[in-house]
């Protein structure tokens, strides 16, 4: 009998640990970001997405953002984008990206993360169609080309509030 109840006794003195270390260890609450007007469901979140996208882009006034005043936007998943030459894979490019943003778009912007990675899909596909992934790929100038219309592709889905596309990590492996 006293070996059917060591296993659960350690069960439960595990379990009381975990949820003491959760406790201990949970983060601040803070009472301005978790104000009940800032929570906003998926939908409604996309249709503030689409009123931004009629609305004017901000002119730069020559003053630098405040930090508190963008935020991150990391996508989940590494892009993977095949390089082909002449109807066989050459190499094989990954890179993955991150969306410069105003603060509160974090909401929207995993709201429509599946479309938007379409959309850079198609954008990568293309560049490395036209040699863009060919010899340097790591120039300065062909990235530009690049994180330029990677960010016509998110201020399309966006709006005006992507102002940057970040290429965090690159590499390309040939076959």
């Amino acid at each position: 009998m006293l070996n059917k109840l060591i296993p659960v006794v350690f069960l439960l003195a595990g379990l009381g640990a975990g949820v003491g270390a959760a406790i201990a260890l949970a983060p601040k609450a803070d009472p301005e970001e978790m104000a009940p007007d800032d929570k906003e469901p998926a939908s409604e979140a996309k249709s503030t997405l689409a009123k931004s996208k009629d609305a004017k882009p901000q002119k730069k006034t020559g003053k630098k953002d405040q930090p508190g005043d963008l935020e991150y936007l990391k996508l989940s998943k590494q892009f993977v984008i095949p390089v082909v030459d002449a109807d066989r894979i050459a190499a094989m490019v990954t890179m993955s990206l991150s969306l410069e943003a105003t603060s509160g778009q974090s909401d929207g912007f995993y709201a429509i993360e599946p479309k938007l990675r379409d959309r850079f899909l198609q954008v990568l596909f293309d560049h490395a169609n036209t040699g863009g992934f060919d010899g340097n790929f790591t120039r300065s100038d062909n990235l530009s080309v690049l994180r330029e219309a990677l960010l016509d592709a998110a201020r399309r889905e966006m709006g005006p509030d992507v102002s940057d596309i970040l290429i965090t990590s690159v590499n390309r492996q040939d076959t």
